[in-house]
């Protein structure tokens, strides 16, 4: 192997990327390559073997995306390039980012296969012709021992987080998917550690690789607050909108991924009252300069701007920037909330995270050093105590001006002439004062059952699990205890993340692993009785989504110990077997939070 020296302060339009590449990435708003792309590139467009070292949210995606489509013929409907990926989500998400940079690209398709989806779905799409697939290990050899995936014009193999996949216990599964690639194809690891099974695989498949390590060591300045509201139900623009109404704000800048959302969500923001415009990099340099120019003087009160025009904006009456849409890469997210807290100023920073991008939240948060608080969306009824204080604002304004005298003689004159009292003329002043729009929200009152169950997840402190375990249905006379684990919906583990991790560490066959709930900060698992000591003490050392297991058994009682029961078969020939018998690879069903018995 050899190492790559560090590369000069270089641009994409450097790196003999296609137009159609370049074209895409100026509309998502890259300016410059981050360390990881700008090391990565060139090896991958040269067509070397690349081991990669850096943190999820470092643009690693756009480092071996960009070059590997370069070399992608759309011409040809066969797969050119597989991504192995640990999860759904991640796979959906690399999927999407092809997406975005081949958008010029003509006939180009990508696909994502993973458990959980309908393999009609996939096997439609596969039929029709693609270029790219993006999977995780199980759905990948379900599909290539069906016959369904072919790889016989596979010219680059990349795996994504490649020490997730070791940690899930899919790293025999990426072997056997490497062993049935072609020969010649390039191969490009990353992985955030590198530990020695992560080391033998690349010393296995990959041919001299070049070796880039990044070490990202970035801080936000303390000064700023920051908060990430999780995105659900609710939609981000009535998000937006309560957020403007109870948080005080100065003057806002407000992030969002493409040029034509800075225009529709600027126009939105404008039919609802307030004093907002669109910043990008289609509208000319004099007229973004007046509007910048504009937001100092207060004449504006929010931009709704993309990456690249906003580099550099230095506005000390911006108090608040919101992440609308979350950036793909903490360097981005860095920049974003640097618009605000300048030169010792507080600042609010506040980001809308959905469910399915909570990875990046965590990535950002590991990389800042520090986590990121959440929060909650105002109520109807915080909203309307504001609109309150507000209105009663006006009117201690207006009371404060001299020239009300001037009127007097008017509202003395109507209380006579209609014999009505001066409050019934005050209110219908008030009124006149607010114009069409009601002055309060109606407070809609939740179901029952629905704001029980907001309740019940938002407990902090849930009742305590039953300590019964199930019986397998497909092996009732097996004894099942029911154990605990410290991994749960906080850390975004999925009924496959434990199966995977388990099975592999106990050597254990997945039917032999029984129900699982997941709560917040915890997990219960119900295992075969009589487990022993080793393999306790191995699944107590296991790692999760980057959490250890710390396994124990649930309830009163000692430690469990003893022989391995009779029924399940825990012996790596066993093992082995019934991977080759499951054509869905690891089991568990993703995305789901309760894992029935099998």
């Amino acid at each position: 192997m050899t190492d790559s020296t560090s590369p000069a302060a270089l641009s994409f339009q450097d790196m003999d990327l296609p137009p159609p590449l370049l074209r895409a990435l100026a509309e998502v708003g890259y300016e410059a390559p981050s360390p990881i792309q700008a090391a990565s590139i060139p090896p991958l467009l040269a067509g070397r073997d690349l081991l990669g070292q850096a943190q999820t949210g470092t643009g690693k995606t756009a480092a071996f995306a960009l070059p590997l489509l370069a070399r992608i013929d759309s011409r040809l409907r066969q797969p050119q390039l597989l991504v192995l990926a640990p999860t759904r989500e991640l796979a959906i998400q690399v999927a999407e980012a092809f997406q975005r940079y081949a958008r010029y690209l003509p006939d180009f398709h990508v696909l994502p296969i993973y458990g959980g989806q309908s393999y009609d779905i996939q096997l439609r799409q596969l039929k029709r012709g693609v270029q790219v697939v993006v999977g995780t290990p199980g759905r990948v050899m379900d599909h290539m021992r069906r016959g369904t995936l072919k790889l016989d014009a596979l010219k680059a193999l990349v795996l994504d987080e490649a020490d997730e996949m070791l940690r899930m216990g899919f790293i025999d599964d990426v072997n056997w998917v490497l062993e049935q690639t072609p020969a010649g194809r390039q191969v490009a690891l990353f992985s955030a550690t590198m530990p020695r099974e992560i080391r033998k695989v690349a010393q296995q498949h990959l041919n001299e690789p070049v070796e880039v390590k990044i070490d990202k060591r970035v801080a936000t300045a303390e000064t700023i607050r920051q908060r990430y509201w999780p995105v659900s139900g609710l939609h981000k623009l009535d998000a937006l909108t309560r957020l403007l109404e109870v948080e005080p704000y100065d003057a806002m800048l407000v992030f969002v991924r493409t040029k034509t959302a800075t225009v529709e969500l600027a126009e939105k923001l404008e039919a609802r009252g307030h004093a907002a415009e669109a910043l990008n990099g289609d509208i000319p340099q004099k007229l973004r300069e007046r509007t910048v120019e504009r937001l100092k003087n207060g004449q504006l009160d929010i931009l709704v701007a993309t990456d690249v025009v906003a580099r550099g904006l230095d506005v000390a009456r911006i108090s608040h920037v919101i992440n609308y849409d979350i950036p793909h890469d903490v360097e981005a997210y860095i920049h974003r909330i640097g618009r605000t807290g300048r030169a010792g100023r507080s600042g609010e920073a506040i980001l809308f995270v959905a469910s399915r991008e909570r990875r990046l939240l965590r990535a950002i948060e590991k990389t800042i050093g520090q986590p990121i608080e959440p929060m909650q969306m105002p109520t109807a009824a915080d909203i309307n105590q504001q609109r309150l204080q507000r209105f009663k604002q006006k009117v201690r304004d207006a009371l404060a001006e001299d020239s009300n005298e001037a009127f007097y003689p008017l509202l003395t004159e109507l209380q006579e002439e209609d014999g009505v009292e001066p409050l019934e003329i005050a209110a219908a002043l008030a009124r006149l004062l607010q114009g069409k729009e009601p002055l309060l929200l109606a407070e809609r009152r939740e179901p029952a059952a629905r704001a029980e169950k907001r309740s019940r997840r938002s407990d902090k402190r849930p009742r305590p699990p039953s300590s019964q375990a199930l019986p397998l249905k497909g092996h009732p006379e097996v004894e099942m205890e029911r154990y605990r684990v410290e991994v749960g919906h906080a850390h975004g583990v999925k009924p496959g993340n434990l199966v995977g991790a388990i099975a592999n560490e106990a050597d254990l066959e997945s039917a032999y692993i029984g129900h699982i709930e997941i709560y917040d900060d915890f997990s219960t698992v119900d295992l075969p009785a009589g487990m022993p000591k080793e393999t306790f003490r191995a699944l107590q050392r296991a790692w999760v989504c980057q959490q250890r297991l710390n396994i124990s058994r649930l309830g009163a009682g000692p430690r469990p110990a003893g022989p391995k029961p009779a029924g399940p078969k825990t012996g790596k020939k066993a093992k082995k077997k019934a991977r080759e018998k499951t054509v869905k690879g690891k089991p568990g069903t993703a995305g789901k939070t309760r894992r029935a018995t099998p």
